[in-house]
């Protein structure tokens, strides 16, 4: 699974064609994607999820706090942005201005809530870039899924592929890591997304404090996106399965949910 991460222009491909296939066609029901639409990706990374909405809307932003990433994506869309159709921003969300980027029909994050700090926080300061009848599409991993913890990122190729290594406590799971030969840099990173990581009670949670409602919401037992990266296609929770709090998020690898400010 490491290799898929390293390889981040192969990466780039997949984020593409699973946006293609598996996000555009969830969200559509939600939100007119149009001559006239305007789509925001925080943490957009390389901008491989951007590149299908530039087929079908008039121009999409993207935001990201990492300089490689952000100089890679700005490389891959350089057509897209010198033709002014996108733009790839080197910037943290909160620290840029509905002034300096405007309003957005539709922003998303896939696979970067649970990296984020103080999500309730962000909910609330994200919503000024959100149009009156905009709404915000997000896919991620509950926290206690088999990868949870994102260690498939791992150089030692046992840890990559051991699932709930990450629900082992702090301390042992810190010995692991270095055991493994992995540098501080990832260790540091598992670790903050240990404390980051968002369940599925949580995120309905928070959404409802900062007053959004959830208008569409879907459990994965096999993520959509691991028919691209696996030949796994993707699978819904059972209805029974879905419906059993906190022990849903063992065995759900991925949640998808579209909310709109009430």
């Amino acid at each position: 699974m490491q290799d898929r991460h390293a390889d981040r222009k192969r990466y780039f491909r997949e984020q593409s064609t699973s946006t293609e296939r598996f996000v555009i066609p969830y969200i559509r029901s939600e939100v007119n994607l149009g001559q006239d639409t305007r789509v925001l990706e925080v943490g957009c990374g390389e901008g491989g999820n951007l590149v299908p909405f530039l087929e079908h809307v008039r121009e999409v932003v993207g935001v990201d706090i990492s300089p490689n990433k952000v100089q890679k994506a700005q490389d891959y869309l350089s057509d897209a942005i010198a033709a002014g159709h996108c733009r790839i921003l080197e910037t943290d969300i909160r620290s840029t201005s509905v002034q300096d980027i405007g309003q957005f029909d539709l922003i998303f994050l896939r696979d970067v809530i649970e990296h984020i700090p103080e999500q309730h926080l962000f909910l609330r300061d994200i919503r000024p870039y959100l149009k009156p009848h905009g709404v915000i599409f997000f896919a991620f991993p509950p926290w206690y899924m088999p990868f949870g913890g994102h260690q498939q990122v791992c150089r030692n190729k046992l840890l990559s592929v051991l699932p709930y290594t990450h629900l082992l406590p702090r301390i042992l799971y810190e010995r692991l890591l270095s055991l493994g030969g992995e540098s501080t840099a990832t260790q540091q990173g598992l670790m903050e997304i240990r404390d980051t990581g968002i369940t599925i009670e949580r995120f309905r949670k928070i959404v409802d404090e900062q007053g959004y409602q959830i208008v569409k919401e879907d459990l994965f037992l096999f993520n959509p996106n691991y028919e691209i990266k696996f030949g796994l296609k993707g699978r819904k929770q059972l209805p029974i399965l879905r419906s059993i709090p906190y022990v849903r998020n063992f065995y759900t690898t991925c949640m998808y949910a579209v909310i709109r400010a009430r």
